[in-house]
């Protein structure tokens, strides 16, 4: 199995948002293969519990305003890792140090990468 067009067209939303506020490292999986409940996850850090916070808000505002229900989220009172359930996509957002943790890119090395585009910024800002 593959990612739907559902799944790879809010995976794109939810990284053009992750990255406005900041995100670092987006990584997309796609984990329909292995997980018949979600298709793609994403995975971003964020260098602060603030910033984690921030990217987490942002995704979910994005994505809400796209009409894409929250079905579950949960982490946010700590800002380490934040889990963001949307059906097609799960989205994770950590602290830096929490991701090398537990090191989900590790756990689901089988699965293929997606690809996923983001705006190019300018150094000098």
């Amino acid at each position: 199995m593959t990612a739907s067009p559902h799944a790879l067209e809010i995976l794109q939303i939810a990284a053009t948002a992750a990255d406005s506020k900041g995100g670092e490292d987006l990584v997309a999986l796609d984990v329909s293969g292995p997980l018949p409940l979600t298709d793609a996850f994403l995975l971003v850090s964020g260098r602060v519990e603030r910033n984690v916070m921030a990217i987490a808000g942002e995704v979910e505002d994005q994505l809400n305003d796209a009409g894409v229900r929250t079905l579950r989220r949960e982490g946010r009172s700590e800002g380490r890792w934040v889990l963001l359930d949307f059906g097609d996509l799960v989205v994770h957002v950590f602290h830096e140090e929490d991701r090398m943790y537990y090191s989900l890119e590790r756990l689901w090395k089988d699965c293929p990468v997606l690809p996923i585009e983001l705006p190019v910024h300018d150094a000098a800002q």
